[in-house]
């Protein structure tokens, strides 16, 4: 049944409210007022407060229509019932008929059960909830989207009533782990490895509002339009400074900054306020809004980029509050570790540089903005760290392992000691390293490697220089269709690829053609809904399915090319066919080029990422019409175990130095021999000495790996005698052993090769 009494406009409800709050009383008095107003001017029978309490228990606090008796009596576990399931999934629900609902639990005491419709709404303050208002009418009625959102108004009212401590003591449902001030060791997920030690520093990632109904709502629609002014003036200035120089962190800052001008984003906000919200309540309704919806996408870069959602929300909350940063420069320590929830880019940006040594979030993915601007700062990240802004006091001294994905709060005497040793040798290694620089890469016995760097920003074509790289052995070209808002246009790519060109300054550098699905998605283009997503529709398959997009690709790297020889290669592709198809449109381009008068490459190498464990049993043609090939192996020792390599229950099961892997790749290296064509591996195999020994022992000579293990690789090399291990090596290869790890290790400690 539909309703035909009109409901009061929010303004009016928030007007009455504002009354009741400014009058002197108990909090339970103003409760049970709030739920007498809100039946009446929303024509529900029933209106409803349920508070979070220890436990996670929802108890009734206030009731209009249910039984009073009820009251205090009543008690749902977070997740049971329908009050229970807002709760645990902080959203609201609009239910025709509650008692057909799966998660619908009767509670005799309430009387409820002559109501058959329901709306709820979480009661939220920041991202916390701390309780559930709910209204209820004896007719199937179905509440509309003002409903909701005159409720989600009355909630933002009634989170500041339940925060204020007046109802539920706020160390009643202060999470308690036992720990107190103890040290306490806690697992996440590296977003980027190696080792930090510093204080801790709280980035108060959540901004409360303290006056939530406004008096004049033009007043307020000025002030946010005005505090928005200030915050895209910010962001500017600090893209103008530059001063971490060009690279996709740039292009990552860019992107956020058009964040501040979206105007549906900003639409959302004047919505807001015009319903008689004060403008700081009108920028948290609207993030709280975007923030739920969010929550629904199982995208995981559709899911970080609410961070920067929410560092931009944070920043107009600051300026609304008339206060300029979160940060107090002058309090920060010279080794500080932030601590946050999550994390923006910008944030992390107007943190000073030289005082950074570490981050830890509650949030966060590889994927990240804040990861990848880390990463350009080499600062070691564990993201996922369950409570860590909850169990860390600010200054306590704190550990961040990125390498092993574990944060040490508060460590005893004798961890930081050995934190600090490690640092100490870390830095040794570094100047080790560093005097190799100039070095060859050559074997003992004189057999020459080729070593160069996986690259995916623009700033990561500085290790060219610093490590001495003979070039880029894998550029992903889709981080920069990542970190953007929509697809780059043909010269956007161009610009880009010309500059990657310019900085390898004549190294040879391979570009990868986008690899898209799997793991790895667009923010502007719809989930594939892949069930298995690292076999299915992604990378040269998407490729040939969308030419246009391909096509464009390589247009846009023949434009940068202006005359220098480019290299090109297709990932994933599992037959020969695909590959004759993606030649078919690089040439397309290349006779399109010639046509237009655009200066050509000298000379266009074209190659395969080999990775589907099919192509294995197709070289001698392969190899026949390609000019280079390269290994992927994360891909392709994982489709050869037929194992999930980011399955955790799957860690350790296989061993990427199984006789079975390394008979596949010696297979790999003699048909290449004789067909004379170029191989190189450029999966994380490559850069890990143990298993890069591994590598050069069954024939490969040309090696791409992250940065980080250009120095460890070139050492080992240095150190190999190259012939006395591949007898050794063949030998173990030929056997039925599960893995061969231990005792390449061993062969390495006996011979003084540093591993």
């Amino acid at each position: 049944m539909e309703r035909t009494t009109p409901v009061a406009g929010p303004r009016l409800i928030l007007r009455r409210l504002r009354d009741v709050m400014a009058r002197a009383g108990t909090a339970q008095e103003r409760l049970d007022q709030v739920v007498r107003i809100v039946a009446g001017e929303m024509v529900a029978e029933v209106c409803s407060i349920y508070v979070l309490r220890a436990g996670d228990i929802l108890e009734l606090f206030a009731t209009q229509g249910l039984n009073p008796d009820a009251v205090h009596r009543t008690r749902l576990r977070l997740g049971e019932g329908i009050v229970g399931d807002i709760a645990a999934n902080e959203r609201p629900l609009s239910l025709a008929d509650a008692q057909t609902h799966p998660s619908f639990a009767y509670r005799p005491e309430t009387g409820e059960e002559i109501y058959h419709s329901m709306a709820g709404v979480p009661i939220l303050r920041g991202e916390k909830v701390l309780g559930v208002l709910a209204v209820q009418n004896r007719t199937l009625r179905q509440y509309d989207e003002e409903e909701i959102e005159t409720l989600e108004n009355v909630a933002m009212v009634l989170a500041e009533l339940v925060a204020s401590g007046e109802l539920v003591n706020p160390e009643e449902i202060k999470p308690i782990d036992g720990t107190g001030l103890l040290p306490v060791r806690l697992d996440g997920v590296q977003l980027n490895g190696g080792v930090a030690i510093g204080k801790a520093v709280l980035h108060e990632p959540r901004i409360f509002i303290s006056k939530v109904i406004a008096e004049d709502t033009a007043l307020e629609q000025k002030r946010f339009i005005e505090a928005l002014g200030v915050v895209r003036a910010d962001l500017d200035r600090m893209l103008e400074s530059d001063h971490l120089g060009h690279g996709e962190h740039r292009e990552v800052l860019e992107t956020f900054r058009m964040f501040a001008d979206d105007r549906g984003w900003v639409e959302r906000i004047r919505e807001a306020i015009g319903t008689g919200l004060t403008a700081e309540a009108g920028v948290q309704r609207a993030f709280d809004d975007m923030r739920v919806r969010f929550s629904e996408i199982s995208d995981p870069y559709i899911q970080e980029r609410l961070a920067d959602l929410s560092d931009l929300t944070r920043r107009l909350l600051l300026r609304l509050m008339g206060r300029g940063s979160v940060l107090d420069a002058a309090s920060l320590p010279d080794d500080a570790v932030i601590v946050a929830r999550d994390l923006g880019p910008a944030d992390l940006l107007e943190y000073d540089r030289g005082k950074l040594r570490g981050i830890v979030l509650e949030a966060g993915s590889a994927l990240s903005h804040v990861a990848i601007v880390a990463r350009a700062l080499d600062l070691p990240v564990v993201g996922r760290v369950e409570d860590i802004t909850g169990r860390v006091e600010p200054g306590d001294p704190i550990v961040v392992d990125g390498d092993n994905a574990q944060v040490f709060i508060r460590p005893a005497e004798e961890i930081q000691q050995q934190v600090a040793d490690t640092l100490q040798a870390v830095e040794q290694r570094r100047r080790q390293y560093a005097a190799l620089r100039e070095l060859p890469a050559a074997t003992r016995d004189g057999v020459a490697v080729s070593l160069r760097v996986n690259a995916g920003l623009l700033i990561d074509l500085q290790h060219l220089a610093t490590t001495g790289a003979d070039g880029v052995g894998l550029y992903r070209t889709e981080i920069t269709f990542m970190v953007r808002s929509q697809f780059p246009d043909v010269e956007e790519q161009a610009q880009l690829y010309r500059r990657v060109l310019d900085q390898a300054d004549g190294k040879p550098v391979a570009f990868r053609t986008l690899d898209v699905g799997g793991d790895k998605v667009l923010p502007y283009v719809e989930s594939f809904g892949d069930e298995n997503p690292a076999m299915g529709w992604r990378a040269i398959r998407i490729g040939l399915d969308r030419p246009a997009m391909l096509r464009r690709q390589l247009r846009a790297i023949i434009m940068a090319a202006e005359g220098r020889p480019i290299w090109i290669m297709f990932p994933m592709v599992a037959d020969l066919a695909e590959l004759r198809q993606a030649r078919h449109l690089l040439d397309l381009e290349l006779t399109r080029a010639r046509g237009r008068g655009t200066t050509t490459p000298a000379r266009v190498s074209v190659g395969v990422m080999l990775e589907v464990p099919a192509l294995l049993w197709q070289l001698p043609e392969l190899l026949r019409e390609i000019d280079f090939l390269s290994v992927g192996s994360n891909d392709l020792v994982q489709f050869l175990f037929a194992a999930d390599r980011g399955n955790p229950r799957l860690a350790g099961r296989y061993d990427t130095l199984s006789p079975s892997v390394l008979r596949a790749l010696r297979n790999v290296v003699e048909a290449c021999k004789r067909a004379n064509v170029e191989l190189s591996l450029c999966g994380e195999m490559a850069g890990k000495p143990i298993e890069a020994m591994a590598l050069l022992g069954v024939g490969l000579r040309t090696l791409s790996m992250a940065p980080g293990g250009f120095g460890p690789v070139k050492s080992m090399v240095r150190a190999l005698d190259l012939a006395r291990f591949t007898g050794y090596l063949d030998a173990l290869i030929g056997g039925s052993q599960r893995s061969v790890r231990d005792s390449i290790r061993l062969f390495a400690r006996d011979h003084g090769i540093p591993l």
